[in-house]
């Protein structure tokens, strides 16, 4: 080559290796030489081949033949194998009838890129469920083994117990060895184990294996960290706002090293889990207190002589969802029997105090005045307004009515008012389904106190079983009301020979499987006949002492 080429590919900081058309290596600059790790001499007129056999059938080697057929240059970026066992990035360019190749190692670069995928991956994970106890398990395998050789998870439990709940290692011949090895070193430790110190000093713990090995009690955990653990490990806490919530331990077995760039990694995905894990706890405490707020103020009904009542609440299983959905079943002045089902906009603890709020207004004005379906709700509507509760619901008021008349005829009247809810679903002594078939019901509440709220009536035989429900039972993604409504027919009818308890818990099963995406309320009454005792299946009779009895009891 000229002097000018000369001194400027010797000058290069890339690596650099001129092949001829015999692949025979005619130059190589000094950068190539410290990368190869051989001398001028053993490269220059030795056959390209000869000198890198492992090149003849691998990704480099077929790139280079395809640039001497096509006369186009390649680049590429691949693995190299022994005796270099590094990554490399060549890009082979034709010079005549041979070629170019210039080369860098890029192994630092390739872990920095994995390094920022594994934060990249923890953070989607614990992104993507508000719970992220139940991604911890998932994490040792995102981390391994761009970070370290194999990893545990511990998270701290309520009651400030460790366990551990995941665990990866990135040799599958001894996974089962750290699988079984997670399973009893927590009990085989000291409280002085260093483990135990990162726990409690909040602070990260560095530790070889013979470190670990010396304060484990003697048996099958010591002999199996013996097979995992002959290199150097750290505990990293998982720390929240002013606890630590679990441990983060990672392990690099002889001749890898965490420190530097790697160590700063695995920080900062302890430091993430730390802030989600902690984000978790305040969310599960304030979807705990939603909740057990909500179940306070849905109280148990009272049971008339020959009406059994039945009422159940499935909380949305995403936990922050636990919101505005309320039953209620009471006895007015004049022992009818109201029935209400209701549900605040939103899904959080506003909404379920809220609910709270309407529930008592609601349940004071039909218990005051003996009022209504549709006189209760406009009492409702009114004093949300005058009292400025600036919030939306809908709800469904229900009354079961008998005239002197009506007792002999074996027949319940049930009048209800509907602002924007769901209308009762009857079922029928003989199986069918009654629904109204036109009327949608009126506006919801809290847009217009001074909305016309209506009435519907429904004449029943003894032996009827009236349902109210919230959406949450029968609304699924991309469906429409009218598939939920029509599922649920089918089931309640399935189902209409149960004992009414067995039919509510079997109703909300089939429909939710116990997981539903919003929270499910259900209040249902069957009407048993008045010309013989109330049924054993039934329970006790409880009213209040102020009300007056059955009209066809005694």
């Amino acid at each position: 080559m000229d002097g000018c080429r000369d001194q400027v590919v010797e000058r290069m900081p890339v690596g650099w290796l001129a092949l001829d058309a015999d692949w025979v290596v005619r130059g190589v600059n000094a950068a190539g030489l410290r990368v190869i790790g051989k001398t001028r001499e053993e490269l220059l007129g030795a056959d390209y081949w000869e000198s890198f056999p492992d090149n003849r059938h691998n990704a480099f080697g077929e790139s280079y033949r395809r640039v001497r057929e096509t006369g186009v240059a390649e680049s590429l970026e691949a693995w190299y194998p022994e005796p270099l066992n590094t990554w490399f990035e060549v890009t082979a360019v034709p010079a005549g009838d041979g070629l170019d190749l210039f080369f860098a190692e890029v192994s630092e670069r390739r872990r920095a890129q994995e390094r920022l995928a594994v934060l990249a991956l923890v953070s989607a994970e614990l992104a993507g469920n508000p719970d992220p106890v139940d991604s911890m398990a998932r994490i040792p395998r995102l981390v391994v083994p761009a970070i370290a050789d194999w990893a545990v998870v511990t998270v701290i439990d309520d009651d400030g117990r460790p366990a551990d709940v995941g665990s990866w290692h990135a040799d599958a011949r001894l996974r089962e060895v750290l699988s079984r090895y997670v399973e009893l070193r927590l009990s085989a430790l000291p409280v002085t184990a260093p483990l135990i110190q990162a726990l409690t000093t909040e602070a990260p713990v560095h530790v070889t294996g013979q470190q670990v090995a010396e304060t484990l009690a003697p048996g099958e955990a010591r002999d199996l960290q013996r097979q995992l653990a002959d290199g150097t490990g750290v505990y990293l806490p998982l720390l929240g706002r002013g606890r630590t919530l679990g441990l983060l331990t990672l392990w690099c077995q002889s001749g890898r090293a965490l420190a530097g760039d790697e160590l700063a990694a695995a920080r900062e995905v302890a430091d993430r889990i730390g802030l989600a894990l902690d984000n978790g706890r305040l969310y599960r405490q304030q979807a705990q207190l939603a909740e057990e707020l909500q179940r306070s103020l849905l109280t148990q009904p009272f049971q008339p002589d020959h009406a059994e009542v039945a009422v159940r609440y499935t909380p949305a299983v995403e936990a922050a969802r636990v919101g505005g959905d309320w039953y209620d079943a009471f006895l007015q002045p004049s022992g009818t029997m109201m029935l209400v089902i209701g549900d605040v906009v939103g899904h959080d603890t506003a909404a379920a105090a809220m609910m709270g709020q309407l529930r008592s207004l609601l349940r004071g004005i039909a218990a005051y005045s003996d009022a209504g379906p549709a006189e209760v709700l406009r009492g409702l509507d009114a004093a949300m307004s005058l009292l400025d509760l600036q919030t939306l619901a809908t709800a469904a008021v229900a009354r079961l009515e008998q005239t002197p008349e009506d007792v002999a005829a074996d027949r319940t009247v049930l009048r209800w008012a509907n602002a924007g809810h769901l209308d009762p679903m009857v079922l029928r002594p003989d199986g069918s389904i009654t629904e109204p078939a036109s009327w949608q019901g009126d506006l919801l509440l809290g847009v217009d106190s001074t909305a016309l709220r209506r009435e519907q009536e429904l004449v029943l035989v003894r032996g009827s079983t009236v349902l109210l429900f919230t959406d949450g039972l029968i609304e699924r993604r991309g469906e429409d009301l009218d598939t939920g409504l029509a599922r649920m027919r089918a089931v309640v009818a399935e189902l209409a020979d149960e004992p009414l308890t067995v039919l509510c818990d079997e109703l909300v099963e089939r429909l939710v499987h116990g997981r539903p995406d919003d929270d499910v309320a259900l209040v249902a009454v069957r009407l048993h006949p008045q010309d013989r005792p109330r049924p054993p299946e039934a329970g006790p009779r409880r009213v209040p002492d102020e009300v007056p009895g059955d009209p066809a009891g005694p």
